[in-house]
């Protein structure tokens, strides 16, 4: 390479860098073969973090910026490589996360030819990119690099870009090729109408069962909407992925709605008459009927194709989240009295104590809550978990007592298995200095463990939380409520610990709740001595209690119902909310 002339890898390489990118996750190809080339050149700063698995590369590129990190890039080779990082696409797309996708193919002769893997692989990706190209020939492929890269940036998306083995190995000249990143600006936040912030006003003023449900777009406003529920008496709904915006001690915190949720939150959205709605997309609010009994909605978008999606809006606001709730609290009366507030704090404290009870049980088999005590008593303030699907979100939304100085992050709507020791990469890789936690169910466990030996490799250690119960829970708790036969949902018990020594990995094995403690304080040992830890926890077969469908009113059950149901799931001092409300001086809505 001459002085004015530079390999095509190499200026894709520089272009990449200057979008922020620092890292390309995925597996070396033949078709792949010229970029991997200049990914090896002095010049290059963009590293390569080879994984086991193009899906997991997909994957942790996009759990990479979910959690804040660079511009996720990830490669996958022409024909498998490409199709196996549709999953990982999937979810970024579901979730409006920047990512650059580039696939490898066959030489641009062979192209058309039915040749070795070939794959007609961009309409695979047409209903899930916001840019999808094949370069067409090899001095386009820095501009188009520049492209996929911008695009998925502004567009919150991903860019998909396919490239023919042999285009990166030509040289061109300097001058040739540019990057826009130094362009980039993005939007200032958006200033909501006065006229919509008056007429919320105006229904929360008038509101007597107010409710705050707040969405990620509250992200980063916890003390202004903590602020504003005390202000109106209004508790607080919060979605599944928003944990981490509120103190996990905040009185009036519900909880999150619907099967991966907290009982005060399912009891009081039925009671409401008024929902703040703020920078949320909750889709089963739609099948589920969620606001059927509400009978003012004020929804806060940043999206105008969101306003109004999941719900009819008596008051549709278009801007910012965070802005729209000062403007309110600035304007809106406050409340001192509030028998709604009184009734709402009792309920959450009673469910508080009850998933406490279960947290801080001393003896016995082991139970996915005594397995969260000693995660919340051993982690970092700061720590990081990136979480699996199923019973381990549902149960990380009850059990694991996060602030704000946390971050956990899953694949909250597309909802794919496998996403934890992923999206553990990709945090350590964001923040190497982190204590990062992946909590993941074995059968999400067994489609991704070999990853387990990346984290050794390249010395980015983190700490696994395999909740062992030889079934796909999640899956076989949905089936004993809708199907005859619990079919296909157990599978075979496997020693993890000894995978995790096979890979290198520190393994911990534990079915005692006497002993917990202690391996979790080992496990945690190990990990800050450099080690990636694998706990292996042999837990019961016991079902989170499905808040979903709650059975504790006497008003719609059986005695002998009510008994069972808190028998089976340890529940005798939970107290339906209608008691509550009746206690105040106030009748359910929903219960008659």
């Amino acid at each position: 390479m001459s002085d004015n002339k530079i390999n095509i890898g190499l200026a894709v390489m520089k272009i990449l860098e200057s979008w922020g990118a620092d890292t390309i996750y995925g597996i070396p190809s033949g078709t792949l073969s010229s970029l991997m080339d200049a990914m090896g050149e002095e010049e290059n700063n963009v590293k390569f973090l080879q994984v086991k698995h193009e899906e997991v590369g997909a994957m942790a590129a996009v759990m990479q910026s979910k959690f804040g990190g660079n511009l996720g890039v990830t490669v996958g080779s022409g024909g498998p490589g490409a199709s196996h990082l549709i999953n990982g696409l999937y979810d970024a797309a579901m979730d409006n996360i920047p990512v650059v996708a580039i696939l490898g193919s066959r030489p641009q002769r062979e192209l058309n030819m039915d040749a070795f893997q070939e794959l007609n692989q961009n309409p695979m990706y047409d209903h899930i990119a916001v840019y999808n190209r094949r370069v067409a020939y090899a001095e386009q492929l820095p501009k188009l690099v520049d492209e996929a890269a911008r695009m998925a940036i502004a567009k919150r998306g991903v860019a998909v870009l396919e490239v023919p083995g042999d285009f990166a190995k030509v040289e061109i000249d300097n001058d040739q090729w540019y990057s826009s990143a130094n362009s980039l600006r993005k939007y200032a936040p958006i200033t909501p109408a006065a006229q919509d912030i008056d007429a919320a006003v105006e229904l929360l003023n008038n509101s007597k069962r107010p409710v705050i449900y707040a969405g990620i777009g509250t992200m980063g406003h916890g003390p202004a909407v903590q602020e504003l529920a005390r202000k109106i008496k209004a508790p607080v709904i919060t979605t599944g992925k928003n944990f981490e915006t509120f103190e996990w001690d905040f009185e009036a915190l519900t909880g999150s709605a619907y099967r991966v949720g907290w009982k005060p939150a399912n009891e009081t959205i039925l009671e409401a008459d008024t929902v703040l709605f703020a920078g949320s997309n909750f889709p089963f609010s739609e099948v589920e009927g969620t606001f059927r009994n509400v009978d003012n909605f004020i929804q806060i978008d940043i999206d105008p194709a969101m306003l109004g999606k999941r719900h009819h809006a008596d008051v549709a606001i278009f801007g910012d989240a965070g802005l729209a709730i000062d403007e309110i609290l600035n304007k809106v009366d406050a409340v001192e009295e509030s028998a709604w507030w009184t009734a709402n704090l009792k309920n959450i404290a009673n469910w508080r104590e009850y998933i406490n009870m279960l947290e801080t049980k001393e003896e016995g088999d082991l139970q996915f809550y005594q397995v969260y005590n000693a995660i919340n008593n051993h982690a970092d303030e700061d720590a990081i978990y990136s979480i699996d699907v199923g019973n381990s979100t549902q149960t990380s939304i009850r059990h694991l007592h996060m602030t704000p100085k946390n971050m956990w992050r899953t694949s909250p709507l597309f909802a794919t298995m496998g996403i934890a020791i992923p999206g553990g990469l990709g945090a350590k890789n964001t923040y190497p200095d982190r204590q990062v936690w992946n909590i993941i169910g074995d059968g999400a466990f067994s489609m991704t463990y070999p990853d387990v030996v990346t984290n050794v490799r390249y010395n980015m250690p983190v700490i696994n939380v395999v909740f062992s119960n030889t079934e796909y829970a999640f899956i076989k708790n949905k089936y004993e409520d809708t199907n005859k036969n619990l079919f296909g949902v157990d599978f075979t018990d496997v020693d993890y610990a000894k995978i995790a020594e096979a890979q290198g990995a520190k393994g911990f094995t534990v079915s005692r709740i006497e002993d917990m403690d202690r391996v979790m304080a080992e496990a945690v040992a190990a990990y800050k001595e450099g080690n990636t830890v694998v706990i292996d926890c042999k837990i019961t077969q016991d079902r989170p209690i499905p808040v979903e469908t709650l059975k504790l009113d006497s008003k719609l059950y059986s005695k002998d119902e009510i008994k069972a149901y808190k028998e089976r799931y340890e529940a005798t001092n939970l107290v339906p909310f209608r008691e509550y409300l009746e206690a105040e001086g106030l009748e359910s809505k929903y219960i008659k």
